[in-house]
């Protein structure tokens, strides 16, 4: 996939962020070209080499397709409980944040807000929650043009038995 200047594209656990240049670098004596995508979360500047952005996940914005399935999954609540121990829940689930793959975000954020509905969370997972819920808000609001207030509302109503 080839980015321009202006276009939005997702880092993995970074969230959407703004072409804002593609430039060209001696290194070594070699040419490299980059990304210079800047986070619209926090303001981050991060350089991408253009060779390596499919590899580390860089991708597109979420399809309306693919949000119909970010939905689906979140109003799934026929998953098993998992009874797995923290400190290896918590690796799984930062590892599919990291893969930036909304569809694995939206099964962290699920699965939290189940364990949510049981017992508090603990202070590293009620941060995975937030984070996860914080990725898919920002990425599906971008997509579909709307306020990150309104998509929130939507998702926390899917938790929440209102939708």
């Amino acid at each position: 996939m080839q980015f321009n200047v202006g276009d939005k594209a997702v880092y993995p656990a970074h969230g959407v962020g703004i072409i804002r240049d593609v430039v060209t670098k001696d290194m070594d004596g070699e040419k490299i070209t980059f990304y210079v995508l800047k986070i619209l979360d926090n303001g981050m500047t991060i350089s991408v080499p253009v060779d390596n952005a499919r590899s580390i996940g860089m991708r597109a914005v979420i399809s309306s397709e693919q949000i119909d399935k970010v939905y689906e999954i979140l109003h799934d609540r026929d998953v098993p409980t998992d009874n797995q121990t923290w400190n290896r829940r918590y690796r799984d689930y930062m590892s599919k944040i990291k893969t930036g793959d909304p569809l694995e975000v939206a099964k962290v954020l699920r699965d939290l807000a189940l364990l949510k509905a049981d017992k508090p969370l603990s202070f590293g997972e009620r941060k995975m929650f937030d984070q996860a819920r914080g990725l898919l808000v920002q990425e599906i609001s971008v997509a579909r043009d709307l306020d990150e207030t309104l998509v929130g509302q939507e998702l926390d109503d899917i938790f929440n038995g209102k939708a």
